[in-house]
């Protein structure tokens, strides 16, 4: 069973910057794409963003330039630093374990981010 934790969300002023955190064992990162969706009131879940077992990155072209998806493999850990937050930011953040097979999708408790002045 693949068991995900984040972390990190909160309410923060446009502009403002927030750092998620998500936590699993080692093999789960040496294994699977991790990516981030988030999802907003009244609207679908989306994509975010993605790293892959060998540590390629991809973002949703809307948080290009402002989010980065990055990991420590030594905190087993996989990071969002978010920057210059909007208020359409406002969403509860996932993470998400893929297999690279595409076979099978895990997914966190998720965080929410609030993005108020």
């Amino acid at each position: 069973q693949v068991q995900l934790v984040e972390s990190g969300g909160g309410l923060v002023q446009p502009g403002g910057s927030l750092k998620l955190s998500c936590e699993a064992s080692r093999s789960v990162f040496d294994l699977y794409h991790i990516r981030w969706y988030r999802q907003a009131p009244g609207k679908t879940r989306e994509y975010v963003a993605q790293i892959t077992p060998d540590g390629r990155t991809h973002h949703k072209e809307s948080v290009k330039g402002r989010f980065t998806v990055s990991r420590d493999n030594n905190k087993n850990a996989v990071y969002l630093e978010m920057n210059n937050l909007h208020l359409d930011d406002t969403a509860v953040y996932f993470c998400s374990a893929v297999a690279t097979s595409g076979s099978s999708q895990y997914w966190g408790q998720g965080t929410q981010v609030t993005v108020s002045s």
